[in-house]
């Protein structure tokens, strides 16, 4: 890991090499994370097509010594009574006690030759604390073909409050390499913090 100063200093380098609205995204960034010493973070700048509309997103994900921090940021065409786009940014600052679970998907081409060390074509890091929580339901049955009781319904619940898809095409091989190290040093501290 690298000096406190220098991980904040790679922070904000990181989020102004982004170029989108920097000044912006910094500022809600430094706001939430405060004094305390940054120990890794992952900066995402996502551009999506929406019909006609090309948007950009800035997702910021920090880890301090005590939380886990998520800025969101996107930008809105103008409409209706706004005359000018805006963007919204969000925050949100979750104790690394209270992280369930951080899940590390990878993406390899021609797995059977995969040499160990090889970045993942795409990494996807989803990470639960159980903001937000999807139940899907469906109704239970017995396997029963002919069977026509009413077995009520079975489901599952699923927590995802963050998914982040990082890939090798989209965002380069350097920005798959810090989603891998963010991961394991989050990884780590949640280990740490649920003892």
């Amino acid at each position: 890991m690298a000096k406190t100063g220098t991980t904040s200093q790679g922070l904000r380098e990181a989020i102004e090499r982004s170029g989108y609205y920097p000044a912006l995204v910094a500022e809600a960034v430094e706001a939430a994370v405060g004094r305390e010493p940054v120990a890794s973070f992952l900066v995402h700048q996502e551009t999506t097509f929406d019909s006609n509309e090309v948007r950009r997103h800035a997702t910021v994900l920090v880890l301090t010594g005590t939380r886990f921090i998520v800025s969101h940021t996107d930008e809105q065409p103008a409409e209706g009574n706004t005359p000018t786009g805006y963007a919204t940014t969000s925050t949100e600052s979750v104790k690394l006690a209270r992280i369930s679970s951080v899940v590390l998907s990878r993406v390899v081409a021609d797995p059977q030759s995969y040499v160990p060390g090889t970045l993942p074509r795409e990494v996807v890091l989803t990470i639960g604390w159980g903001a937000v929580s999807r139940i899907d339901m469906e109704p239970a049955n017995c396997g029963d073909p002919n069977c026509e009781a009413d077995h009520g319904y079975s489901g599952s619940s699923t927590a995802d409050d963050l998914s982040l898809r990082v890939s090798e095409a989209g965002d380069g091989p350097e920005t798959v390499r810090q989603a891998l190290e963010f991961a394991q040093a989050l990884s780590e501290a949640t280990a740490v913090a649920g003892r």
